[in-house]
């Protein structure tokens, strides 16, 4: 799902990728001085955003997706970027003061064992913050998206449905994520954030490239499927031929690592 071109991702949803990332960054509350750990990133939105704030020497970043992680070390100059996975995360105890994770949580193996690990990787005192997407509400691309194909092939979408599949989407889902962690003084939060479009081709474009779950399982239909599924998709989204803009919703949360972890 993740291995297709980074350029692909920006153009589905990494295009409220800086937008969301400001919004956690800002939400999170981590001081100017900081050091910092993007787990999970990417292409590199919420890397630039935390290199913008904190300097790009104070930022860590990992990925299990080596084209990724490629992509991120040539558009962030000065960020050490390493190819890792959530749960092994290659860092001794206490290395950061924060760490981060943006869109990420619901694509871990193992999502209790991934939040331990940026725990034990930031300081006594320093935090831990992270948002998914409302799958199952308003992050309007991905819900229409999913109602289209529930509507065209049911049996078939059903078992892909990211708002009936991912476990940590609801609201409250992260803080009893955060909280069985061992993480304290918890806080929670909405961000919306939005994206503007040309049209709706220039919104449809990345899909069949298979990024994404939405991207694979677009990948799984025909062509006759496929283009049933564009032409519900667009219906469901009301768009015509000129430029429009989608709201997304996250759950956001931070919560703050103490000396017991």
């Amino acid at each position: 799902m993740f291995g297709t071109p980074a350029e692909a991702y920006d153009l589905h949803v990494g295009r409220y990728g800086r937008r969301l990332a400001t919004a956690l960054t800002d939400f999170s509350g981590i001081d100017p001085g900081a050091s910092a750990l993007d787990v999970g990133c990417g292409p590199g939105a919420l890397t630039a955003v935390l290199a913008e704030r904190l300097g790009a020497e104070k930022v860590r970043a990992v990925d299990p997706s080596e084209r990724f992680v490629k992509a991120c070390r040539a558009r962030r100059p000065g960020v050490e970027v390493v190819v890792a996975r959530a749960e092994a995360l290659p860092f001794a105890d206490g290395a950061v003061d924060a760490a981060f994770s943006q869109l990420v949580v619901n694509f871990m193996s193992n999502p209790e064992e991934g939040v331990l690990e940026m725990a034990r990787v930031v300081r006594p005192g320093g935090i831990v913050a992270s948002c998914v997407w409302d799958y199952a509400g308003e992050m309007t691309l991905l819900r229409a998206f999913w109602d289209a194909a529930l509507e065209t092939a049911l049996d078939h979408a059903a078992v892909a449905d990211e708002g009936m599949v991912m476990r940590w989407c609801a609201e409250g889902d992260l803080p009893r994520l955060w909280s069985a962690a061992g993480l304290h003084d918890i806080r929670a939060s909405a961000l919306v954030v939005n994206a503007t479009y040309a049209d709706f081709s220039d919104l449809w474009s990345p899909f069949p490239t298979g990024v994404g779950p939405s991207g694979a399982y677009c990948q799984s239909l025909d062509k006759r499927g496929l283009a049933a599924l564009r032409d519900r998709y667009r219906d469901r989204l009301g768009v015509g031929n000129g430029p429009f803009e989608l709201s997304a919703r996250a759950w956001a949360v931070v919560g703050m690592v103490d000396d017991a972890i």
